[in-house]
């Protein structure tokens, strides 16, 4: 599976955002998801695991628990292919910085 595939569920989007937060257990994922989602710990834990195989997140158990963290080694796959765009908003964002800079400098002298 493509790792567009994976980020195209907004469940599993939501997951990493998640992940991107900290190291979660299994079950605060499904509370915080079952609450956001309306689904069950069954449709989370596919959703969990499916992030797993592919590399998305990795597990360890902590006694009774299994704790979840964030892989962002499939991200570089989608890093580079939006690298092709980056361009694109890197120039506008460039512009918007420089408008910012000369209203920072016009309301330092006064006009």
């Amino acid at each position: 599976m493509h790792a567009f595939d994976i980020l195209g569920d907004p469940v599993r989007r939501r997951i990493l955002e998640l992940l991107a937060t900290g190291d979660l257990t299994s079950g605060e994922v499904v509370e915080s998801i079952s609450a956001e989602f309306g689904i069950g710990q069954p449709a989370v834990s596919m959703q969990l695991k499916v992030l797993r195989e592919h590399g998305f997140a990795t597990v360890r158990p902590a006694g009774t628990r299994r704790i979840y963290s964030i892989d962002t080694g499939p991200m570089a796959e989608v890093d580079v292919w939006l690298n092709q765009f980056r361009h694109f908003w890197t120039q506008h964002l460039d512009a918007l910085d420089t408008e910012i800079r000369r209203g920072r400098h016009r309301g330092s002298t006064g006009d």
